[in-house]
Parts: C-alpha cells; sequence; structure tokens
C-alpha cells in the first residue's frame, strides 16, 4: 500500500506530547514501512504557545527544547483566536489531547475532544477526565462520525489496558479488579517502611519528580478513585464517578504502623478495588491494606503499577508494570494513533 499523509495535531505542549513527537521521529521508518503511515503536524496548541497551525507542517525535530516554533520552509504559521479556528486552519486527521486533568468536570479536555470528533478527526488522549465525566457521549459521538476516540495512556502509562479488552479480549465480561495504581504513594510508603517519616518520604517523592509540590491529590487518594472511575466506565461499562468510590488515603498512616506491617510480612499499599454487584451496579474502593507477602501486589514499589482483573472466562488476569517512564505514556498514545490509522 502507498503511504498515507496524516495531520497531527498537538492540544498541550507539556512533557507528554513532546515526548511523543521524539516518538514519532524514533518510529518514523516503522511507522512507514509497517503500518503505511506517514505524517506531519499541523498544529500546536498550549496555554503558552496560544493556537498555532501551518498545514504545511511544522518542523518537528526543532519542536521541543525551545521556545518559539519552527516555521515550515514554505508556507506561514497561523496564529488562532479560538479551538474551532485552529482546527479549521490546522485541518488534523488525529488530535492528541494531553491537557491537565480537571476531576471535578472534565474540561476544557471534553470539549476539545468533542470538537475534534465533530471536525472529523480521531481522537486520542491523555486525560482521565472525559472518561469519568464523558465517556459514553464521546464513544458514541466518534462511532456516529466514524471516527476513533482512544484512550490506552489513561491508567498505567501505555500498558495495554483498555485495548486488551476491546481487541483482544472480545465479549469477555470483566466482573471485579485489584490493583496498585499510584506511584507517590508507593514511594512513601516504601520510604516509611526504611525508616523516614511521612513528611520526609513526601519530600523525597517530590525529589524524586514524582510527587507534585501540593502532592494531596494522591495522598488522598484522588488519583487512584479516578483511574478506578476510568476503569469502571469502559472495561465494565457501569457508569461511576470517583465521588461514588469509597476512598481513604495513606495520610493517618505513621512510620511506626508502616514498619511495623512490614516486619510482620503484611506491608500496607494503596489497593483499589471494583466488583461487579449486577449488571448495572459496582462497588469500588480505594484505601490503604496491608497485603501479605506472597501476594505479587506486596513486591510493587516505586512508579510500578499491576492490575488483576476477574472475568467470567479468565478468573485471574493479571499485567504489572515495571518503573514506566514518559515513553511509556507517549508509547500508549502512538498505539492508538496505529489503530486509528487502521480503520
Amino acid at each position: 500500500m502507498p503511504p498515507r499523509p496524516f495531520r497531527l495535531c498537538l492540544l498541550g505542549f507539556g512533557n507528554v506530547n513532546c515526548t511523543l513527537v521524539d516518538l514519532l521521529l524514533r518510529k518514523t521508518a516503522a511507522l512507514r514501512d509497517r503500518y503505511s503511515i506517514i505524517w506531519r503536524i499541523t498544529g500546536i496548541a498550549s496555554r503558552r504557545l496560544g493556537w498555532q497551525a501551518t498545514p504545511e507542517g511544522f518542523d518537528a525535530q526543532s519542536l521541543c527544547g525551545s521556545d518559539t516554533l519552527v516555521p515550515p520552509k514554505s508556507g506561514a504559521t497561523k496564529s488562532c483566536s479560538s479551538l474551532e479556528a485552529w482546527l479549521e486552519a490546522a485541518e488534523p486527521d488525529v488530535l492528541f489531547e494531553a491537557t491537565s486533568l480537571n476531576v471535578e468536570t472534565g474540561e476544557p479536555a471534553i470539549t476539545h475532544i468533542r470538537a475534534a470528533l465533530e471536525h472529523g478527526a480521531h481522537a486520542i488522549t491523555a486525560n482521565k477526565g472525559p472518561l469519568v465525566h464523558a465517556y459514553r457521549e464521546l464513544r458514541n459521538l466518534a462511532a456516529r462520525h466514524n471516527r476513533q476516540f482512544l484512550f490506552e495512556s489513561t491508567v498505567m502509562d501505555g500498558a495495554p489496558i483498555f485495548s486488551l479488552f476491546r481487541n483482544t479480549l472480545p465479549a469477555v465480561e470483566v466482573n471485579g479488579f485489584t490493583g496498585i495504581l499510584n506511584s507517590t504513594t508507593n514511594v512513601i510508603l516504601s520510604g516509611m517502611e526504611q525508616g523516614l517519616s511521612f513528611d520526609q518520604a513526601l519530600k523525597k517523592a517530590q525529589e524524586l519528580g514524582v510527587a507534585e509540590t501540593d502532592a494531596s491529590y494522591d495522598i488522598d487518594g484522588w488519583d487512584a478513585a479516578v483511574k478506578v472511575a476510568a476503569l469502571v466506565n469502559v472495561v465494565m461499562n457501569v457508569p461511576l464517578s470517583p465521588q461514588e468510590i469509597e476512598r481513604e488515603g495513606i495520610r493517618n498512616l505513621t512510620r511506626e504502623t508502616v514498619q511495623a506491617a512490614r516486619s510482620a510480612n503484611r506491608p500496607y499499599k494503596l489497593v483499589c478495588r471494583a466488583r461487579r454487584n449486577t449488571e448495572s451496579t459496582v462497588q469500588a474502593s480505594v484505601r490503604p491494606e496491608q497485603i501479605p507477602i506472597a501476594d505479587p501486589m506486596a513486591l510493587v514499589t516505586g512508579t510500578s503499577s499491576i492490575l488483576r482483573f476477574e472475568t467470567d472466562i479468565f478468573t485471574g488476569l493479571t499485567i504489572t508494570e515495571e518503573n514506566p517512564g514518559l515513553h511509556a505514556t507517549a508509547y500508549g498514545m502512538l498505539a492508538d494513533f496505529i489503530r486509528a490509522a487502521s480503520m
């Protein structure tokens, strides 16, 4: 097959989409030779840059690590005044949405994805908000426009969670899952086991770049709850908001309690659980639990994650991801791009 050209737009131009550009450049030959895909980036938007577009395509080699966008050799870069004008100018075949998460509403990511689908572009996101607040709307909108709404990078980076059930295990029913999905609490609990106070362990996580300056979102279990809600909405096909999940963070655990649990071979982990009660209801929780040392979850430390699914066919199906980096997150978006391009 002759290579098919794709115009790409990047909405949000932080670490994730910058790493995606690097991965696209590294995989250019494989995309062309194996999947008949060639690409150019015709639109970039962020708070800092505004809405920038050029049909000729930006110089991808120079995009990241620079304070300015390099225009194409021929043609000009257009600065647009709105999302709609930007989409009209850039004419994307695929939108990569990687803006910040809004736990309460999922905006503005939902609006970005809705507009891209209505414009006729595939929409790929690393943002959990749209799954939690508008999954069915966006899924159905994509189907009406014969486009794809994909989101592999939203939980466990680029590990194949959503595509596993969508593409590899058709007609399997997920009855529940158990997992560890938050890196910050993993690092903090490991530090406390080694003798650090809670505040010292948190500072270590911040110095490693794992925790934000304000880590309340992780410590109090909200990050894990949002991921649980996203999984329940998609792989269990049951609407569930983060507010409906029983949630307890690790803030009240002391160094002495955590060390005693480790000495008893039952270390504390922030555990995510979901269990189907009926066809249309799911009970879910996020809370610190003591895990027997023989359980694989007890071995999950650092930025690693684990998910164990229970289905009507497979009683236990486990995926473990060890200390992923930004390239793992970007890979999830790249894999979604290949899936969308294969339509």
